[in-house]
Formats: C-alpha cells, sequence, structure tokens
C-alpha cells in the first residue's frame, strides 16, 4: 500500500495481493480518518459481494473468481465504536463482459487498485438499527451518545 496526501485527499494505490477492506481499515487507523468519501478503480481475482435483504435482514454473500475489472469502487469510511468501519459497493466486469456488483466483504488485488479518498471534516459513527438490520450512519450529536 502507498499513498500520497494533499490537504484532504489521499491517493492510495494497492499492490497485487493486497486486499482492500484491511488496507482501508489499516489506513484509517494510520491517519486517523474518521470520515471520508471512496472512489477506485481496479484489478481483482478473489471477491465477495453480496446483497442484503432487507425482509430477512441478512446479507447474500457470493464468492467470485477469475479475472475481473473494478469498474467502479464506491463508499464511505466512518467510525463504529471508536474503530475504522468501511461501507463500499463495487461493480466487477469479467472476461465474459458480465458485470456483477453489490455490497463490498473483500477483494484481493490482482494488479493493481487506484483509490481516492476525500477526507471530510464531519465527525461520522455508526449505530445499529433494530429496524433494519443495519449499522446506520450517524451525526456528531449523535456519535457523542456511542
Amino acid at each position: 500500500m502507498e499513498y500520497r496526501k494533499n490537504g484532504n485527499r489521499i491517493v492510495l494505490r494497492l499492490a497485487r495481493g493486497e486486499e482492500v477492506i484491511a488496507s482501508l481499515a489499516a489506513l484509517q487507523r494510520e491517519l486517523s480518518i474518521g470520515a471520508a468519501s471512496v472512489a477506485g478503480i481496479g484489478a481483482t481475482d478473489d471477491a465477495t459481494v453480496g446483497v442484503y435483504a432487507v425482509g430477512e435482514r441478512r446479507y447474500h454473500a457470493r464468492q467470485l473468481t477469475g479475472d475481473m475489472e473494478i469498474t467502479a469502487l464506491v463508499g464511505n469510511l466512518s467510525m463504529q465504536d471508536g474503530k475504522p468501519y468501511q461501507h463500499l459497493h463495487v461493480t466487477l466486469a469479467g472476461m465474459d463482459g458480465n458485470a456483477l456488483g453489490g455490497h463490498l466483504n473483500r477483494a484481493v488485488i490482482s494488479a493493481t487498485a487506484e483509490i481516492f479518498i476525500t477526507v471530510v471534516d464531519c465527525p461520522i459513527g455508526r449505530r445499529y438499527d433494530d429496524e433494519t438490520g443495519l449499522n446506520l450512519m450517524t451525526f456528531a450529536e449523535e456519535n457523542e451518545e456511542s
């Protein structure tokens, strides 16, 4: 993992074998990033994506293998219970030209990933919501209770 910081913007490059979620969590800890937006592209050959079934209150995960382009990686970074939290969605395109996407659980980089991060000066946390079964975003005044 290599990165350069310019003001509130970070340009991150991941190398072959690095995992996206773990790398972003490590960067959050290293730079004390409490909230940020994320956008990126790259390549993976081992990814797990999920779709949340609200009625069941659970993710249905699917492992994908083979050469795939990360055509879109978008989401945000926040904190939950004092720990880094990543909420990312991804679209992956395979050799057959078909694309699949969903909530990103993990992706191991097969060639490289180029990720742009914009840090925001707004404390963002997460709190479990009984109604949806999700960790919903909370803002400064709500975070003080967490």
